[in-house]
C-alpha cells in the first residue's frame, strides 16, 4: 500500500528527479529482486536455519527433560539415602543396646562366677581348717593319752599293761570329746 502511494506521488510530481521522486520501473525491479531474494533464501538458507533452530529447540527440550529427570532421580536418591541413614541409625542404636545388654550380662556372670569361686574357696578353707583342727585334736589327744599313761605308769609302778591303759584313756578322752 505504501508503494502504491509512493508511485502515485511520483507520477503526480511529473518526474523532476528529486530525492523523493518515485521511479515506477525502479520500484518494480526492486520488488521483483526482493521477492526473488526471499525465494532463494527460503529454499537455500531458511530450511537450514529453521532446521538448526528446530534441532536446537529439540536439544533444549531434551536437556530440560534430562535435567528434570536428573532432579527427580536426585530427589529420589536423597529420600532413599535419608531412609538408609535412618535405618542405619536405628541399627546402630540396636547394636549399642545389644552391646550394653551383653556387657551387663557378662558383668553379672563374672560377678556370679566370682561369688561362686569365693564360696568355693571359703568352703575349701573351712574344710581345711576343720581337717587341721581334727588333726590337732587327734594329735593333742594322743599326746594327752601318752602323758596320762606315762603319769599313771609312774604313779602305779605296777606291771599293768600299757596298751590296756592306753585304750582306757582313749576311751575316756573320746567320751569327753563327744560331750
Amino acid at each position: 500500500m505504501i508503494i502504491l502511494n509512493l508511485a502515485i506521488l511520483a507520477l503526480s510530481e511529473g518526474g523532476k528527479g528529486g530525492l523523493l521522486d518515485v521511479n515506477p520501473g525502479l520500484i518494480i525491479w526492486t520488488v521483483i529482486t526482493f521477492i526473488g531474494l526471499l525465494i532463494v533464501l527460503r529454499f537455500m538458507a531458511w530450511k537450514p536455519i529453521i532446521n538448526a533452530l528446530s534441532e536446537r529447540e529439540n536439544f533444549i527440550k531434551e536437556s530440560l527433560e534430562k535435567a528434570e529427570k536428573a532432579q527427580k532421580d536426585a530427589e529420589k536418591l536423597m529420600e532413599e539415602n535419608k531412609a538408609r541413614l535412618a535405618k542405619s541409625e536405628e541399627e546402630a542404636q540396636k547394636i549399642i543396646a545389644q552391646g550394653r545388654e551383653y556387657s551387663e550380662k557378662l558383668k553379672n556372670q563374672m560377678l556370679e562366677e566370682s561369688k561362686t569361686e569365693a564360696r568355693k574357696l571359703i568352703e575349701q578353707a573351712s574344710a581345711e581348717i576343720e581337717r587341721k583342727n581334727q588333726e590337732a585334736f587327734n594329735s593333742l589327744k594322743n599326746q594327752i593319752a601318752d602323758i596320762a599313761v606315762t603319769a599313771a605308769e609312774k604313779i602305779i609302778k605296777e606291771s599293768l599293761d600299757r596298751e590296756k591303759h592306753s585304750r582306757i584313756i582313749d576311751k575316756y578322752i573320746d567320751e569327753i570329746s563327744s560331750n
